[in-house]
């Protein structure tokens, strides 16, 4: 079978570290090209992404890795140049925007994939095995990181669009729609906003479920220098333990760890794309960005200190 030829949009340090290798390792991907600003990526590479969707021969799809605020517009022009699309989360900075992206991507046609890379984690999907059919007693999130180690000089993150502290959560999010039974809402939230900056650096949220019988929480912050904890647990009312460690690439059942094989996140997406692909349809998910735009609409705000990258 022909491969599929991508091109990557958008290349920086996620398109480098997780879609350049994961395009590499499956056969039915062949990178076709990259564009950045800077020219970075390999080659063919452009520093104009209109310039790459005329000038490769045989493209058929791109996998679009620029900031959020930008993709809408790549997106739309790339559809309507009978290209398919990836999007790497979160897919736009706007619930209509998606809305559009499908419609025109079903009236051409095209395949249209959101893609939510923790949801490919290994243990994600086997959580929400273990939880299925059951209830939640008490739920716990803590996804803290250092915006300095994971964007560094990036002040794009704290323009307006940019998701600040959400753009890790996120990926948190994404797990906890695919886990809770029954669904998830925001009940409230408390975000603090640097002075200096349009998006929050901090958040304390509490959540809540027709399948909980008990608090729901979740604590933000993009300023911890103590390593990273992106931890996820859950007791249920009949007393199991589910706990997912690293982003979901550990699984703890009542305290013991299950030993899960997987592809690895960004493999998991490129195999579902190809499948995408071969049926000729889209996945389009904006469960986890609703979350976030529910915390924004319903957020006490405070003021934090000046962020400065």
């Amino acid at each position: 079978m022909k491969p599929l030829r991508v091109a990557i949009i958008g290349f920086g340090k996620i398109a480098a570290d997780q879609h350049v290798p994961s395009i590499e390792s499956n056969p039915r991907f062949q990178l076709a090209g990259t564009s950045s600003r800077e020219g970075k990526g390999p080659q063919p590479n452009f520093t104009d992404w209109r310039e790459l969707i005329r000038s490769v021969d045989g493209l058929d799809a791109v996998a679009i890795t620029t900031p959020p605020s930008v993709r809408y517009d790549i997106a739309r022009e790339c559809l309507e140049a009978g290209l398919h699309c990836l999007l790497e989360k979160p897919p736009s900075v706007g619930l209509a925007d998606i809305h559009d992206l499908a419609c025109l991507a079903e009236a051409k046609g095209l395949t249209l994939y959101t893609t939510w890379h923790s949801q490919h984690s290994a243990g994600a999907e086997a959580a929400g095995r273990a939880l299925a059919g059951k209830r939640v007693a008490k739920m716990e999130v803590r996804w803290q990181e250092d915006v300095h180690k994971w964007h560094p000089g990036q002040q794009w993150i704290w323009e307006p669009g940019g998701f600040g502290v959400f753009d890790p959560a996120i990926n948190a999010f994404s797990i906890l729609t695919r886990i809770i039974p029954d669904g998830i809402f925001v009940k409230s939230a408390d975000l603090a906003f640097p002075s200096n900056a349009h998006t929050p650096v901090a958040g304390e949220i509490a959540f809540t479920s027709p399948a909980a019988d008990g608090p729901m929480t979740c604590h933000l912050d993009f300023l911890r220098k103590e390593g990273e904890d992106w931890t996820i647990e859950i007791t249920t009312t009949d007393g199991l333990n589910v706990r997912l460690e690293r982003g979901g690439s550990d699984l703890f059942l009542n305290g013991e760890r299950q030993d899960i094989d997987s592809p690895g996140e960004y493999p998991g997406i490129y195999r579902e794309f190809a499948d995408l692909l071969d049926e000729r349809r889209s996945s389009v998910d904006v469960a986890p960005l609703r979350l976030v735009a529910d915390c924004l609409l319903v957020a006490r705000r405070t003021q934090a200190d000046p962020i400065f990258m």
